[in-house]
């Protein structure tokens, strides 16, 4: 698995730009009005990993498969949309559908593009996206308090458990923060996430600039970064113009391109990069002759739930897991010297994945 992110923001703030650039294709429409994204577009694409390349090399491998990530370019939201303005239901229901939300905000002046407000605020903007997602929660949460307390009155243990989530997070809901607030016990996630609340969704800041400032960020950028740090939140900096200028380039030319305006890297690596962090994801490998292939699970993730990314029947009949360190199967040139130097382990069912393992599943079927 890789994650699925949604685009999301005002209209005109790069968002389709951005979504044509990351996924290489003209899917979405970018135009200079609001609502030209009338349903989601949905794009995949593989997740760099250097690691892999190294891996395959070693391995003789014939094919290498990296883990992918899922894009959808969702409506851009107006105010008003917790009420059903422009295409707010259809944009508050997709929204519920993604792992993450990169929120693209304008930081750039351009008066050939106009903004919904007629003015340039990505702070302003990003208080217009959440505060619609808090209304939207709050209306949610206020018609489903009535029937909770009936059922915690006859005891029902999971509707008192639902209560209590719904109280802390309508206490910041009226309070204006967002729900992902909410203070919550590792065994009380799980109901939470039934809450089905938008603002429980992580976030991350995409700060559109101008081509100058891809590199170093500008003023409007520098706001957004401190409002995040404020909310334990995170911000990646890019250029969507220069993102659809190297999508259409070779590997060589992009690298070129880059240097010549002060980047290292892409701008798909670092929101890349930034997504995975703030899902707390990490990646391991299974490598042979047939393919190497990149698989993403969550930190924490034991070997048997790993094992079952790749097949349900490897999770169920999970006997072992033969694991070498990214680092030692590099080192000892492959499998058999990580082997021959003691560096491969026999991992049991308690054993949690660590990124840049390489892992052979045992399993009974």
């Amino acid at each position: 698995m890789g994650f699925k992110c949604g685009i999301v923001g005002l209209p005109n703030v790069g968002k389709s730009t951005l979504f044509n650039a990351l996924t290489e294709t003209a899917a979405a429409q970018a135009a200079n009005y609001p609502f030209c994204t009338i349903e989601p577009n949905v794009g995949e694409v593989a997740v760099p990993d250097p690691r892999l390349e190294a891996l395959a090399k070693l391995a003789k491998s014939a094919e290498i498969v990296p883990t992918r990530l899922t894009f959808v370019d969702i409506a851009g939201l107006v105010r008003g949309a917790s009420k059903g303005e422009g295409l707010g239901n259809q944009f508050l229901a997709n929204i519920r559908e993604v792992d993450a939300i990169a929120h693209v905000v304008r930081c750039f002046e351009d008066d050939d593009v106009t903004h919904v407000e007629n003015r340039i605020d990505p702070v302003a903007d990003i208080e217009t996206v959440e505060t619609e997602l808090m209304l939207a929660d709050l209306d949610s949460l206020e018609r489903r308090v009535d029937a909770l307390e009936k059922k915690a009155k006859g005891n029902d243990k999971e509707a008192k458990e639902s209560l209590a989530l719904v109280n802390r997070a309508l206490a910041l809901l009226r309070d204006g923060k967002p729900a992902r607030m909410v203070q919550r016990k590792p065994e009380e996630e799980r109901l939470f996430h039934t809450l089905g609340l938008l603002t429980s969704v992580p976030v991350l800041y995409v700060c559109n600039v101008e081509e100058a400032s891809a590199a170093t960020g500008n003023g409007f950028s520098r706001r957004v970064e401190e409002r995040a740090k404020a909310e334990g939140a995170i911000s990646v900096v890019i250029s969507a113009k220069i993102e659809a200028e190297i999508a259409v380039l070779s590997r060589e030319e992009r690298a070129e391109y880059l240097g010549a305006v002060g980047l290292k890297e892409p701008g798909l690596d670092r929101l890349i990069g930034a997504g995975y962090a703030l899902l707390d994801l990490v990646t391991y490998f299974t490598v042979g002759p047939k393919e190497t292939r990149a698989w993403t699970v969550t930190r924490g993730t034991r070997a048997p739930q790993a094992a079952g990314v790749i097949h349900t029947d490897f999770e169920r009949g999970f006997i072992r897991a033969e694991t070498i360190s990214y680092e030692d199967y590099v080192k000892f040139g492959g499998e058999a010297g990580a082997r021959d130097a003691g560096r491969m382990r026999l991992e049991g069912k308690d054993y949690v994945v660590a990124d840049g393992d390489v892992m052979h599943f045992r399993f009974a079927t």
